[in-house]
């Protein structure tokens, strides 16, 4: 549609569809009809989605059990190194009496010596949407929550997840907070491999709660290494309810500079979870509860979720609320 846009070609009706589909293709070839980020001048544009592919990219440094993996494919123990893996889906049947819902039939191409490049080969040409959870999650919940976020935005391109080992258990939240720090250096494999391959699509990150400071602290370091530049294929960055430090959240973004735009938090003053993590920290605010005007004058765009919050929690609105998934989705056009 870009191309018809820019091109201004008239009448189109009167082409035949076989003429039209030639045009589509003579204008992939021609860059001067269209802008450098049009879908049909980058190798994103062969765009599939999980309807078509269904596929679930994962990089974990999460043990799996057994080899070949078996369910529940990988635990709340760390690897020593990064894992790469493609879980194949079973999707919904379909049928009269509910949607139902995915479900992985078998984890595959397991890959313990060369993870991120292994990853970044299999996302090779297209744009990424890449989930990262949070704390008091399963490799099963973890994947479901990655497939509803891409189901619930259509996205296009191909989707991964970031797992890190969760214990997925209430009483776990220091374990696990120790657990997702442990990981960032592994996450910053993942996302320089992926961003280093010399063709490809953009880079989308989705993290949640727990997940956000590992996200942010991992860009912080890929900043840090490879400066701008390494941030270049970076697309957009959704913070959704960041268990962040509020004063941690404002340094971390002084140290992004000019990347801290790509940015987007979703946040909801009245996210029950986060004032729990309030209280054990000691009263401070976190940064997915904090107010609006506080975060925007952070420099990042800001979705303010409060009026969608009517459950107990108010904790996973970007996978519960249709509204708010689309907070995500506007995000990546965006970029």
């Amino acid at each position: 549609m870009t191309f018809l846009v820019s091109c201004r070609i008239p009448d189109l009706m009167r082409f035949s569809l076989s003429r039209l589909a030639i045009v589509c293709l003579a204008g992939i070839a021609l860059s001067g009809c269209v802008g450098e980020d049009s879908a049909l001048v980058s190798p994103a544009a062969f765009k599939i989605g999980l309807e078509k592919d269904p596929k679930l990219l994962v990089a974990t440094t999460r043990l799996p059990v057994g080899d070949p993996p078996k369910k529940p494919w990988f635990s709340s123990e760390r690897s020593a190194d990064m894992i790469f893996a493609e879980a194949r889906l079973t999707p919904p049947s379909g049928s009269l009496l509910g949607s139902g819902s995915w479900n992985i039939a078998k984890v595959e191409n397991v890959d313990r010596s060369n993870a991120a490049q292994a990853f970044a080969q299999a996302a090779f040409g297209r744009d990424l949407l890449l989930y990262i959870h949070g704390y008091k999650e399963s490799f099963e919940t973890a994947a479901t929550s990655t497939v509803d976020l891409s189901e619930g935005i259509k996205f296009a391109g191909v989707t991964g997840l970031f797992t890190w080992p969760s214990a997925a258990s209430t009483f776990s939240y220091v374990a696990d907070r120790e657990s997702a720090m442990w990981s960032r250096d592994s996450l910053e494999d993942l996302l320089t491999a992926i961003a280093k391959t010399p063709s490809g699509g953009r880079i989308h990150i989705v993290a949640h709660s727990m997940g956000t400071l590992l996200t942010l602290e991992t860009l912080r370091m890929v900043r840090a290494s490879g400066g701008e530049s390494a941030m270049e294929r970076i697309g957009a960055v959704v913070l959704a309810a960041p268990d962040i430090d509020i004063d941690l959240f404002a340094r971390g973004l002084e140290r992004l500079g000019s990347d801290a735009r790509k940015i987007t938090v979703i946040s909801s003053t009245n996210d029950r979870a986060l004032a729990v993590s309030s209280r054990l920290a000691g009263g401070i605010v976190r940064a997915g509860a904090a107010d609006r005007e506080r975060l925007e004058a952070l420099g990042v765009r800001v979705a303010d979720a409060s009026e969608f919050g009517g459950g107990i929690i108010n904790h996973d609105l970007f996978l519960s609320n249709k509204e708010v998934q689309q907070v995500v989705k506007r995000a990546i056009e965006r970029s």
